[in-house]
């Protein structure tokens, strides 16, 4: 059974960054690119929801690549998958957010 997909506000602002940038930077269809490949995955997410990488092992955390520069981090429950943050890998480690 699929489990249900939340987004929470910080990695739904990033997101939508995320596209501006790329529709003014790289056109229109880079920015469809990348929103079809993000619902891939988390399409993919809430069928398998473990296939992310476990990052805080603490608050069940987990990260999954969606592009060359991005990365998703989620927070997995029993019943659902709370999409917690999109994050320029680019940026120092340190800045990460949950």
């Amino acid at each position: 059974m699929a489990l249900k997909i939340i987004w929470n506000k910080r990695a739904l602002n990033n997101f939508n960054k995320i596209l501006d940038y790329l529709e003014h930077s790289f056109g229109e269809q880079t920015a469809k690119s990348f929103v079809v490949r993000s619902y891939n995955i988390i399409e993919q997410l809430s069928e398998n929801p473990n296939l992310g990488s476990l990052e805080l092992k603490a608050k069940n955390i987990r990260g999954i690549l969606i592009s060359k520069h991005n990365r998703l981090f989620y927070r997995l429950t029993e019943e659902e998958i709370i999409l917690l943050n999109f994050f320029d890998i680019r940026q120092k480690p340190k800045k990460k957010k949950y």
